[in-house]
């Protein structure tokens, strides 16, 4: 703890000097806090702190609500007032015309870049969590029973707009067997190893009918596997393995809840998410609507927003957990092969600690994979719907081709124009979605999406601390390795007393530290001038230096016979397999170290 109070009295000086703001009572604030209430401080009341900053930046002021908990000194708080100064008038709270990007990136910067550290939550605000995964299901339920038939049915129509060529090629492709499988590199909830899952002995009556057994489990139906065929053990809906309902860390506040898919699942889900980005990305219109890889899109069009204001980004609330399957089925209902697809490599039923087995409404949470794709096929259709409704006018391809580039869905960050906002809004919380108002901007000049940060058109987006600092190279790999990428990512930003005060800590782990250029997988320092400490390789003639590299070790996993030649089949492209031991070992690292080694830079 007190190496993150240190730290924090860094980054406060470099943020001060960059706004010419004295910190010191700032950073006495922190300590006696952090010291009375340890991590939570940072982690959630500062997080309070910068959502209540852009809720004011958003509006134009400061509401009397704002910064609980800190004492105030008129119209703002006296924590961090040399910078609240220069963006907002303390007399009277409001926004001053001309803020300082500078102070505003300052306090966007120091107030939120906690509130993500990977540690563990209590195990009260876990057991919240998954009694908030079992309430997601009661209100979904109740959503579903309060839609109206015309509700209903301008979704579908909307939605099928959209989608209807994409669907109509799907339905081909699984009526053909055209859909290739595959196997992720998650857990499943047999927790069968990465090798051991292309022996897999169990299958669904349900996927039987769309993905045949001995065509998608076998390397073909002959007599050479009839035994191993024979002891496949055909499970009906009844019998299906619910999904393993399971936390992860995601904030202070609240732990992430995720769902690991049985593997027969996630196997045949896998097929189906490859066809529907593969066909998105070569279609015109959708791949300027729609995506769920590349961020870009978001993020460009957040800035627009910020600096014109005509784009509003919006964020959901437990988005994944919300996505009816109901509205899925009804989408879908045209198209019964594909509709039998998706819905055979659904999980019906989730394991969820404390609460036992519970029957689902949602389509699926986090970890089929499946959830993004569907979720943002429901959330596109709900998103022209309620644009629609914002026209008064019925939605056709040729308004759907006019707002193509001022319409973007990526996962739960959504963009629409300011004008629409509101309708989309309505829209989005009558089909039994959530709408994070906190996170969700649309009348001043700060806009958010996929971790990208604006006001005005300038960028203030944030270096976040994702790991407690390391003390030892054996235990600490994962600190270390997000340490060395926080103190980097500061460097790029001039925050030299932060970077000074890092390599402090590094040192003491890896004593040798040198400068590498950025492409570099080894441990290093960036910097601005080119790399010099360095040798020539006598084999190959190219610079090398040497520097820490983690070594990950991957757990034994001997596959051969059916197995592996399953996975050659499954195999995508025509280069060979890049770890020639992949037969031997394969999965997660078992473990991981630091080492030193020769390097190319």
């Amino acid at each position: 703890m007190k190496s993150l109070i240190a730290f924090s009295h860094a980054v406060l000086q470099d943020l001060g000097d960059r706004c010419s703001v004295d910190t010191s009572r700032d950073a006495k604030t922190v300590t006696a806090r952090t010291e009375h209430e340890g991590l939570s401080f940072l982690g959630i009341t500062l997080a309070k702190f910068g959502k209540d900053l852009q809720k004011g930046l958003d509006r134009g002021f400061v509401d009397h609500d704002d910064f609980a908990g800190f004492q105030r000194s008129r119209g703002l708080p006296r924590f961090l007032g040399g910078f609240l100064d220069h963006v907002f008038c303390r007399e009277t709270g409001l926004l001053l015309d001309e803020p300082s990007i500078a102070a505003i990136s300052a306090l966007h910067q120091f107030t939120s870049m906690w509130a993500k550290i990977e540690v563990p939550c209590s195990d009260a605000r876990t057991e919240a969590a998954f009694a908030g995964f079992v309430q997601c299901e009661q209100d979904l339920r109740a959503s579903d029973a309060s839609l109206s038939e015309q509700d209903m049915s301008d979704f579908v129509r909307v939605g099928r707009l959209l989608f209807r060529e994409m669907f109509t090629e799907l339905d081909r492709q699984v009526w053909n067997y055209e859909l290739l499988p595959k196997h992720g590199p998650g857990a499943t909830a047999e927790k069968l190893s990465a090798n051991s899952k292309y022996t897999q002995n169990e299958w669904t009556s349900r996927l039987d009918r769309v993905f045949p057994l001995g065509d998608f489990l076998f390397p073909n139906p002959g007599l050479a596997w009839y035994s191993e065929l024979q002891d496949t053990q055909i499970l009906e809906p009844g019998e299906e393995r619910p999904v393993r309902v399971i936390t992860v860390p995601k904030t202070l506040k609240t732990p992430r809840i995720i769902a690991i898919e049985p593997t027969c699942m996630q196997y045949t889900q896998q097929a189906i998410l490859e066809a529907v980005t593969e066909y998105i990305h070569k279609d015109d219109l959708l791949r300027c609507i729609l995506g769920w890889l590349d961020r870009g899109p978001n993020m460009d069009l957040a800035r627009q927003g910020s600096r014109d204001g005509s784009l509003a980004t919006l964020d959901l609330s437990e988005a994944s957990d919300r996505v009816s399957n109901q509205q899925v089925r009804e989408l879908l209902a045209p198209w019964p092969h594909l509709s039998e697809a998706v819905d055979a490599c659904r999980s019906r039923k989730a394991d969820v600690q404390g609460h036992g087995e519970i029957r689902l409404a949602k389509f699926a949470s986090m970890g089929s994979a499946l959830t993004f794709a569907m979720e943002g096929i429901v959330f596109t259709s709900l998103v022209f719907l309620g644009m629609e409704r914002a026209l008064s006018n019925t939605m056709t391809p040729a308004v759907v081709k006019r707002y193509r580039h001022r319409v973007r869905v990526f996962g739960d960050d959504i963009i629409v124009p300011v004008d629409m906002a509101q309708s989309v809004i309505d829209t989005l919380e009558l089909f039994g979605l959530k709408v994070n108002r906190d996170k969700s901007f649309w009348n001043g000049k700060f806009r958010e999406s996929c971790g990208g940060d604006y006001y005005d058109g300038h960028d203030i987006s944030l270096v976040r601390v994702r790991q407690m600092f390391p003390t030892s190279r054996k235990l600490h790999v994962a600190e270390l390795v997000a340490t060395v990428a926080l103190r980097n990512h500061l460097f790029d930003r001039g925050m030299d007393r932060s970077v000074e005060y890092l390599d402090g800590v590094i040192t003491k782990v890896i004593p040798y530290f040198p400068e590498v250029p950025r492409t570099s997988q080894a441990l290093g320092r960036w910097s601005h001038d080119p790399i010099s400490d360095y040798e020539i390789c006598p084999n190959y003639h190219r610079p090398m230096i040497r520097a820490y590299m983690v070594k990950d070790t991957l757990p034994v996993d001997n596959l051969d016979g059916r197995g592996a030649l399953m996975k050659w089949f499954l195999k995508r492209g025509d280069l060979p397999f890049v770890d020639k031991n992949h037969l031997k070992r394969a999965g997660r690292p078992q473990s991981s170290s630091i080492i030193s080694a020769k390097v190319y830079v």
